[in-house]
């Protein structure tokens, strides 16, 4: 009986190695992957510009996976050292709390959910095992811990953040800005004290919705694809009103339509695309660029297949390129999604690559700046509370 018994323990420790220790990464360096040719060398003219430019990505998912983003890794897309390489002035991290089983870009409900095991692998605090809330507050409690060590890192919560970080970097890139987004307020479990607790907690930007449908609006990849909810509207109201950025991207076509004619403040699509380049129900008709761009907001262009079709630098700038040319440059910028459980060319060191490809599609430095991080800063100005 002792043998067996030990036989047994030795087993549970085993599988509790694999489950907790082996399982997270190797998932996460499945789903989070840079395939494919790596851009070429910048040219010597690319470079130097890409040194000068105040970059900022409005979407990154890291802080979902256990993972230290102040060290170098050799898994996903995103952290500091990575950062500094790719010359990024302000990442927008966000909060990732439930994703459906099966997930895809047409039809999906919100009865299940493949974030409660990989909290649990991942050995975060049992209160994010049963909780939307507490996950997202969790993301925030591990970016908070790590502010200011390294020095090279702050944190952007208001207009003077911002504006500290600007200035430092007119004479050093040694500081990275990093600000807290959450992906879907389905997270707010349907209760308006908890957008409060995201507030106090530094959430700043905030999509309404993911991949499945919920209290304030339709998801573009939901059952019902439902408008803006009266429940939705109040969330709209008290986000401008203490100066958090609004998000449309992944709410229905419907939701985006009502958020646009409410909106009294400028309103963003983190990361996507736009339709008239890789016709994917995830991203943007022209009619929905063009409202964004009547708020004052900036659509984020992201950098996998689902989003431009082709994972190239040209590809990424085609998309970048439509804008521009339907709505003017001041509507554009950048959304990853790297870490994001998608596929890339490159990851965030090498971003010149971008900047090289709007370089060899025509675009003038002036224009390159905005689109690089000039409008996504000038929006964050704008809204972000003093």
């Amino acid at each position: 009986m002792n043998r067996i018994l030990a036989w047994l323990a030795l087993l549970a420790g085993i599988a509790a190695l694999v489950f907790f220790g082996l399982l997270p990464p190797a998932f996460e360096a499945r789903v989070n992957r840079v395939i494919g040719p790596p851009p070429p060398a910048a040219s010597a003219r690319a470079a130097a510009l890409h040194k000068t430019l105040q970059i900022a990505d409005m979407h990154a998912d890291t802080l979902m996976w256990r993972r230290d983003i102040f060290a170098r890794g050799s898994r996903g897309q995103v952290d500091l050292p990575r950062l500094t390489d790719g010359n990024v002035a302000l990442q927008v991290l966000s909060s990732v709390t439930k994703t459906p089983k099966g997930q895809n870009y047409d039809a999906n409900g919100a009865d299940t959910d493949n974030i409660t095991l990989l909290t649990i692998a991942q050995g975060q605090p049992s209160r994010t095992w049963g909780s939307l809330i507490e996950r997202s507050l969790w993301h925030a409690e591990k970016l908070r811990r790590a502010e200011g060590n390294p020095a090279g890192f702050k944190i952007v919560r208001t207009r003077a953040d911002l504006a500290y970080l600007m200035r430092s970097r007119q004479t050093s890139n040694d500081l990275t800005g990093a600000m807290l987004s959450v992906e879907g307020l389905h997270n707010l479990e349907g209760r308006r004290a908890n957008l409060d607790r995201l507030y106090d907690a530094g959430f700043r930007m905030a999509g309404f919705a993911h991949f499945f449908d919920n209290e304030l609006v339709g998801s573009m990849h939901g059952v019902k694809k439902h408008g803006l909810t009266p429940f939705g509207v109040e969330i709209l109201r008290a986000m401008e009103a203490k100066g958090m950025v609004v998000d449309i991207a992944h709410s229905s076509h419907s939701g985006v339509s009502d958020i646009l004619s409410l909106a009294r403040r400028p309103v963003v699509s983190s990361h996507g695309g736009v339709q008239a380049t890789c016709k994917v129900n995830r991203n943007l008709t022209d009619a929905e660029i063009q409202g964004v761009a009547r708020t004052g907001g900036v659509i984020g262009i992201g950098y996998w297949d689902a989003a431009v079709c082709d994972t190239s630098a040209a590809g990424i700038v085609r998309a970048i390129r439509h804008v521009r040319d339907l709505v003017g440059i001041d509507h554009v910028g950048l959304g990853s999604d790297f870490d994001g459980a998608v596929e890339t060319r490159f990851d965030t060191s090498r971003l010149d690559a971008i900047t090289q490809g709007l370089i060899d599609a025509g675009f003038s430095d002036d224009e390159i700046r905005k689109v690089m991080g000039g409008n996504v800063l000038r929006v964050l100005a704008a809204v972000l509370p003093g």
